[in-house]
This record gives C-alpha cells, sequence and structure tokens, in this order.
C-alpha cells in the first residue's frame, strides 16, 4: 500500500484475510514513487496507490521495458473506499500475481 492509501482500506483488506504491508510499516513511506515501485517489485509485491504520480513511474517503465510487479490505481475523488475493498479482495483471490506483472490495473475494474 502506497502512504497515500486510506488506512480503512488496509484493515479492510486484512480482515478480509489479505496480506497486505503498507509502505509506512515497511519503513518506505517517504521513498520517491520510482524508489517505491522498486521496494514493492524487491518484495514481490503488486503496489496500490492512489496518486496520479505513481502512474506516470508505472508508464516510463511500460514504455521503456522496465520491470515492476504491477500497480493498482483508485482514483482517489472517483473510487470509495467500498469498491476498492471489494475490487482488491476480488484480485487478490481470483487472480495470480504474475497476472499484473508489468501492468498497471484500474479500479473500478
Amino acid at each position: 500500500m502506497d502512504h497515500h492509501v486510506e488506512r480503512a482500506i488496509t484493515i479492510g483488506l486484512r480482515a478480509r484475510a489479505i496480506n497486505v504491508l503498507t509502505a509506512y510499516e515497511d519503513g518506505a513511506d517517504r521513498l520517491a514513487d520510482g524508489d517505491l515501485l522498486e521496494r514493492a517489485t524487491t518484495l514481490g509485491r503488486v503496489l496500490f496507490t492512489r496518486d496520479d504520480d505513481l502512474l506516470i513511474e508505472a508508464s516510463n517503465r511500460q514504455r521503456t521495458g522496465g520491470h515492476f510487479r504491477g500497480v493498482i490505481y483508485a482514483h482517489l475523488q472517483a473510487v470509495d473506499v467500498g469498491t476498492c475493498l471489494r475490487e482488491l479482495e476480488l484480485i487478490a483471490k481470483a487472480g495470480h500475481p504474475e497476472d499484473l506483472l508489468n501492468r498497471v490495473e484500474y479500479l473500478p475494474l
């Protein structure tokens, strides 16, 4: 979870038995966007964000052939917490991490 993600999403996903790591918990909350995406990749984790700047970073990596584990994006004002919870749970339980390799997925699906 990027540091722009509401705590309610993290709590809700954990209540649904989804393994979640926040940037704060990892000590990565002050990293620049590119470094945060690299950290998530190193950990083998898809990064959920509500930050438009991370979309730019992921797009640049796609364009240049850079590797990342995946980004899931939900616009802060257009996608509510409940929608994020339902759709992130669906992705986590029905998909596989490699499904998002080098991809950006937008919520709502």
